[in-house]
């Protein structure tokens, strides 16, 4: 039985760029799934954003309006403490039952993958699409590997007849925005119009927490 999937983007989103956007986009595009991004309340990996949680979400709302095809959840802001992407896709996996969800994580984050917090039982309730650079591959320790062994298929329509165990990688187009930057010329009182999406500009208060 096929079903669409749900494919999940997590971030800091300190704040939301094009360069996020585009990769969701296009994502959601090759493997047909819905995409929800989800920001993180507080990562076990990262430093504490600028942005607190009710602005970030009103940036990603802001960004996120006049489309259907990318969604909001804001389950990790409101569960508050780590946001442990394992517990994250347990609990999305009691709430879609046996529909397809597809992790989304970056190339160099993958390769990382075994540092995350129970990392292989991640592979039980979700497949896992790698967003790669064109011509880019990432090196990978050998316990990962041997985890991938049995799990790498190339066709996105494979995913759907499944919940959870594949991992495939998706050739994205990247963008060289930086949040940092973003930040920086923010700070500056400069005006990133063609880095952020034009939602964003509609209320100065949404991206005040940069300005100085």
């Amino acid at each position: 039985m096929s079903a669409r999937p749900l494919a999940i983007f997590g971030g800091t989103f300190d704040p939301v760029h094009l360069g996020h956007l585009s990769v969701a986009w296009e994502a959601s595009e090759l493997l047909d799934a819905d995409v929800c991004l989800m920001p993180a309340n507080v990562s076990p990996l990262k430093t504490p954003p600028i942005a607190n949680a009710a602005q970030r979400v009103a940036m990603l709302r802001a960004a996120l309006q006049k489309q259907s095809r990318l969604s909001l959840d804001t389950r990790e802001l409101e569960r508050g403490g780590p946001s442990y992407t394992i517990d994250t896709l347990t609990e999305l996996r009691a709430e879609q039952g046996s529909r397809p969800l597809v992790l989304l994580i970056g190339a160099d984050a993958f390769a990382g993958l075994t540092s995350w917090h129970r990392w292989r039982e991640l592979f039980d309730v979700a497949h896992v699409g790698v967003l790669n650079r064109p011509g880019v591959e990432a090196t990978l320790p050998e316990a990962l590997e041997r985890e991938l062994a049995a799990r790498r298929v190339d066709d996105a329509t494979s995913l759907h007849t499944l919940p959870a165990g594949r991992v495939i990688e998706l050739a994205v187009t990247p963008l060289e925005i930086s949040a940092t930057r973003v930040r920086e010329l923010l700070g500056e009182g400069r005006d990133p119009r063609y880095l952020l999406p034009c939602g964003l500009f509609d209320d100065p208060a949404v991206l005040a927490p940069y300005r100085r």
